[in-house]
């Protein structure tokens, strides 16, 4: 019986659709001269006239030519004499939605017994009212994930018809999530199956924004260690899709340094580089943990000036030339340990950026480079864990919902036992003690599909004594919160405050009667608000306003316990304010042709309450010409410096595989690192600028060649630059940096130029990938001028950091799904040292007589590294992934020097290399996620 009563409601069913399918006919019928049309240009042509809407797959149609001329005809008549003699078939439903198939039968309507479980709106991935209506109508759900052959097969109609009133184009928005845990995929590839050239990657949060001309299209999205998937669509109007992708659970890692396949020939950014931590995570680095900072360090034009530092030196920059962003707040020290670690958490990190020319004008407030570090947008949907156990560090991260689809959490840290290292350094350094530890923590929320809400937390503190005599302690706190709403498919803004804070204290205790503790710290506000608008299809805006205020302690010195007989000394704060406003315009002035211009406009005022150190005009800053001095009160103005800065790039594709860039910015940095030293160490201070310190001011000019190879899995380019800078910071011989009451006579602003070739081959698909760099450059600096004291005669010499040849290989060979092996090779000129070259007598004394500032150098860098990735089985469903990383770091055991320095004993001067690593150190770490 229950047999016999489906059979009669289907024949109901499919009674009732002919009915309604024969009062369709007569009510639009079909006209006008078809000949020569292809299935697609017909079906076009039909859906302009009428309400008809056509779904089918446009290459199973590209062999029908339509040679009709139509008369008043119902549509399914024309559609009979199109497809006679083929296996094609074509249904039309009551609501005009016309299915076209080629070697299968579409059924209208099912009983509600054989109905999907799920078929409401939300779980198709697209937004009420402007929903991407699928064929057939149902999203098949299996194991709790979507299926992404189903998704590709089915049609998603974005939009209404109409919608898009006169405009040639219409935006396709959207994001990219992991089917598993609903979170943000970042650096996503989504682009046409017909024209990869039309495509974008997704930013931050995992959005996109397409603007393309309605009709059917096929969006491929591609992104590392996820599966390929593609969607069809159907574009109305403006409309959004989400879309969500699979883990490729049999990718290792196969990609290093990814921005997807086209973005290196076609891509308007040039001189910029993103990395996947994902993928990172088998580089070998020192100690096995994986750095986001020491693999910036093995990309062209970016270098260090030794061993043991985490220091950035792009394109002939100075280390504080380059703004390190977590979370959109600045870090003002990313490194612990002596610099051996990075201060970001390797499970809790996204992806980073860097830019080292044509620098976007949202960023400004350093010369060389914008490193922008992004951490993951933690899972609403599942909760996850993730760690690793190494020989001298451990992590921890967890994250998942706190209330399911809408807020979510992630919580990381991780600590070090690292004292058993100084069994390993020199026997100076054998007594010494280091610990660090660092936690993150994000808290994200959805209001609706709109607008969300991050709020991100950082704080982490390093404490080590050398030879039990002097302590060292520094911590960075950050946090920041950024609203974002998408008021339209074409409007998106942005609201972001952040907090930064570095402090350190050292405290020497060897002598009771000298005992004292050096205190330093900075604190930074800032608050910005940004917009960007899909003008039209040749037209993406961007605008926004930055506020920034600095708040610096210069220094105190503390006398430290009760037989001390130090005086407390204490450094006025200093208190500076600088706010920008920017403006900038893509414009695709034709396919090939791509143009980005933009200003930047930066004010800085110097705050009061300040005694201000004055001198005689025109002369050199001494005591001896010191004037006086003038008091600013609370809030007052001291000094006040602006103007432009202009961004400029240009892409010219020679054809889908090799183009040409070019690009100019200049840039203004009001804030300067004072630094004994040539790396960033924790006793750097920073100096705002002031009357005496004048801002600095970058300019770069770059241009570049791009050629992509073996269908786009070879990329190549080359790259040259020249850079000059005005009011760059050097020192005075003999100049004293710290509690210092007058500190701008032992500095100098000098003027500085820097210029190079960069070449780079990059593998990023298949078993074996990696890249092979080689960078030329040279960074010199000349003091003249009126006011300055000259240095070499007022000549050109090296800066600190001029290294002017440098060789990275990085390769990885995936052995098979559950092992890899990489190894890194790299080498570079010895960074400029001055030398004592002789003694002679003055007064009746002995003194030494040094050389040209930077005339010589220490010897070359070369080192080598290996290591391994052992993945566990790949079964989906387990309690946990687990993976083994093992390698050598200094495989070769060379005795790399990090310094020269020198040594009376007796009559003669000797000169001794202090090397970090002098032998091979070998890691293991054993990683796991749940």
């Amino acid at each position: 019986m229950a047999a016999l009563f489906r059979c009669l409601f289907l024949l109901c069913v499919l009674f009732g659709t002919q009915v309604a399918m024969a009062q369709q006919k007569t009510k639009y019928p079909i006209y006008g001269d078809f000949t020569g049309f292809t299935f697609e240009e017909f079906a076009r042509a039909v859906e302009a006239k009428t309400p008809y809407r056509f779904y089918f797959q446009p290459e199973e149609l590209d062999s029908i030519v339509v040679q009709l001329v139509v008369q008043e005809k119902p549509l399914e008549d024309v559609l009979r004499s199109i497809f006679l003699n083929t296996d094609i078939s074509a249904a039309i439903a009551p609501n005009l939605r016309v299915y076209v198939t080629k070697g299968l039968q579409v059924q209208l309507a099912l009983p509600p017994s054989l109905q999907p479980a799920s078929s409401s709106p939300a779980t198709n991935n697209a937004v009420p009212a402007m929903a991407g209506r699928l064929v057939p109508p149902a999203l098949q759900i299996e194991d709790g994930a979507v299926k992404t052959t189903s998704s590709e097969k089915k049609l998603y109609e974005i939009g209404f018809k109409g919608g898009n009133g006169n405009k040639r184009l219409a935006t396709l928005s959207g994001q990219v999530r992991d089917v598993e845990t609903q979170s943000a995929v970042v650096g996503a590839a989504v682009f046409l199956a017909a024209s990869p050239t039309t495509g974008v990657t997704t930013d931050e949060n995992g959005n996109y924004q397409l603007a393309l001309p309605p009709g059917r299209h096929e969006l491929r999205i591609r992104v590392v260690g996820k599966r390929e998937t593609s969607r069809q669509v159907h574009l109305l109007s403006s409309g959004q899709l989400n879309i969500d992708v699979l883990p490729d659970a049999l990718a290792l890692g196969e990609v290093l340094v990814k921005a997807d396949k086209y973005k290196n020939v076609l891509g308007q950014q040039m001189g910029m580089e993103k990395l996947d931590i994902r993928n990172l995570k088998i580089v070998p680095t020192v100690f096995g943990e994986t750095d986001v900072l020491r693999v910036l360090l093995m990309l062209p034009g970016v270098k260090s000036v030794g061993e043991g530092s985490t220091g950035l030196n792009v394109r002939g920059g100075s280390a504080d030339q380059n703004l390190i962003l977590y979370n959109d707040a600045v870090i003002y020290n990313p490194s612990h340990l002596f610099g051996f670690f990075s201060a970001f958490n390797p499970d809790a990190v996204q992806s980073a950026e860097i830019y080292k020319s044509g620098i976007p004008a949202r960023y400004g407030g350093r010369l060389a480079s914008v490193v922008d570090v992004k951490t993951r947008i933690p899972s609403a949907k599942t909760f996850t864990g993730a760690g690793g156990i190494g020989l001298l560090t451990s992590r921890l991260n967890l994250e998942g919902p706190i209330i399911r689809n809408k807020t979510s959490f992630m919580l990381g840290g991780r600590t070090t036992y690292s004292d058993w290292l100084f069994g390993l350094l020199p026997s100076a350094y054998r007594q010494s003690t280091a610990s660090f530890y660092d936690v993150n923590a994000n808290i994200s929320h959805a209001f609706n599909d709109k607008s969300t809400l991050d709020i991100s937390g950082y704080v982490s503190q390093d404490a080590f004594t050398l030879n039990a005599d002097t302590s060292f302690k520094y911590a960075n706190k950050l946090g920041s919160v950024k609203w974002r709403h998408e008021f339209t498919p074409d409007v998106l803004a942005t609201v972001t405050g952040s907090y930064s804070h570095y402090k350190y204290k050292v405290a020497s205790e060897k002598n009771a009667v000298s005992a004292s503790e050096l205190a330093y710290s900075i604190n930074q506000t800032s608050l910005q608000a940004g917009v960007a608008y899909q003008y039209n299809e040749k037209h993406a805006l961007e605008a926004g306003v930055q506020a920034t205020h600095y708040q610096v302690a210069p220094g105190s010195s503390l006398p430290l316990g009760s037989e001390s007989i130090l005086l407390p000394d204490q450094l006025p704060s200093e208190y500076g304010l600088e706010h920008a406003y920017y403006l900038s315009d893509k414009y695709e002035l034709s396919p090939r042709l791509t143009i980005e211009v933009g200003l930047r406009y930066s004010f800085y005022h110097a705050l009061g309450p300040k005694q201000e150190n004055t001198y005689l005009p025109g002369e050199i800053r001494s005591e001896n010409t010191l004037t006086g001095a003038r008091a600013y009160g609370s809030g007052e103005t001291v000094a006040t410096y602006h103007g432009p800065e202009y961004r400029a790039s240009g892409r010219f594709a020679l054809n889908e595989k090799s183009s040409v860039k070019v690009s100019y910015n200049r840039m203004r940095q009001y804030l300067h690192m004072l630094s004994n030293t040539a790396a960033i160490s924790p006793t750097d201070t920073w100096k705002l600028s002031d009357s005496n310190i004048k801002p600095q001011v970058g300019d770069q000019v770059a241009l570049g060649f791009y050629r992509n190879f073996e269908n786009n899995n070879i990329e190549t380019s080359i790259e040259t630059y020249y850079k000059w800078t005005k009011d760059f910071l050097d020192y005075k011989s003999g100049a004293v940096l710290l509690l210092n009451r007058q500190i701008e006579a032992d500095l100098m602003n000098v003027k500085g130029k820097a210029y190079g070739v960069e070449f780079m081959v990059k593998r990023a698909a298949g078993k074996v990938n990696g890249w092979f760099s080689y960078t030329y450059s040279r960074s010199l600096v000349r003091s003249r001028g009126a006011g300055i004291e000259l240095i070499n005669r007022g000549e050109y010499y090296p800066s600190n950091f001029d290294k002017p040849h440098d060789f990275t290989l990085v390769g990885n060979v995936k052995v098979s799904h559950r092992f890899s092996a990489s190894m890194n090779v790299t080498y570079s000129t010895g960074r400029p040292i001055t030398l004592p070259i002789a003694k002679y007598m003055y007064n009746g004394a002995e003194r030494l007589l040094y050389s040209d500032r930077n005339r010589h150098r220490i010897p070359d860098y070369f080192r080598v590294d290996v290591g391994m990735n052992i993945e566990g089985n790949h079964r989906i469903q387990k309690l946990k992934h687990s993976s083994w990383t093992a390698g050598v770091y200094n495989l070769l055991g060379r005795k790399n020097p990090y310094s020269v320095y020198f040594k009376t004993e007796g009559r003669s001067i000797g000169g001794y290399k202090l090397s970090i690593f002098g032998n091979p150190i070998p890691n293991v770490t054993y990683n796991f996620k749940f």
